[in-house]
């Protein structure tokens, strides 16, 4: 109620100011209060939805969240909410009776896909932090596919961070599908790495290429 309050007397206030004369301007100026007016509200929605305990409410976050981004809101309350999302379960925990109680690795991977459509600082160190805690191979593959989507100007720390990320789920947990997305994002970082960071690919490439757990294309 308060918030609907102030925005309306902001609404109302932004009107009193424009001069008749000058309609186009008061027309522009009444679009913006009132995107900002839906914005503040959509945000407001979503954080409430992604603080939510259950699976499938924190899926209708998500699909929130990317509406809010398809229109231009990029927030901090949204850009927090999909953090919050993108980490929930390995960045911060919940237990009962020393039970996790919010592994959601679906909710993490479509958050991480999400987070290619922010391409910023930001964005490129939290995907790298959920790769260093994360253990599930779909929520890494989504991670590193949206680190090769982003591109950031810091190549060298991303590729040798995928590169530490490939390695270790290739002792622990080889999965083929992980080893596709490194080597498909490798090609898409590849362009902007300096000579050293290329001898990092090279020699993760080496190790794909020579790991006969992954699948015959794979290697390939």
């Amino acid at each position: 109620t308060v918030m609907i309050g102030a925005a309306a007397m902001a609404f109302a206030q932004a009107q009193s100011v424009q001069k008749k004369s000058n309609s186009s301007n008061s027309s522009n100026n009444e679009t913006y209060v009132e995107n900002e007016y839906l914005n503040d509200i959509d945000t407001e929605i979503i954080i409430g939805l992604a603080e939510a305990d259950d699976l499938d409410t924190k899926l209708v976050a998500l699909q929130y969240i990317n509406d809010a981004i398809e229109d231009g809101n990029t927030s901090e309350g949204v850009i927090k909410a999909l953090d919050t999302l993108a980490g929930e379960g390995v960045l911060s925990e919940s237990r009962t009776n020393g039970r996790k109680v919010n592994n959601f690795p679906e909710v993490r991977r479509q958050a991480c896909l999400l987070m290619a459509k922010v391409p910023t600082e930001h964005t490129k160190n939290q995907l790298i932090n959920i790769m260093v805690a994360e253990d599930e191979p779909m929520v890494l593959s989504a991670a590193v596919q949206s680190l090769g989507i982003i591109n950031p100007e810091n190549t060298a720390e991303v590729i040798e961070a995928i590169s530490w990320i490939n390695k270790r789920n290739a002792a622990l947990n080889p999965t083929s599908s992980l080893a596709w997305q490194v080597v498909d994002t490798y090609e898409k970082l590849a362009p902007n790495a300096d000579n050293r960071t290329m001898r990092v690919i090279s020699s993760s490439l080496t190790e794909i290429a020579g790991n006969y757990r992954y699948t015959t294309p794979v290697r390939d």
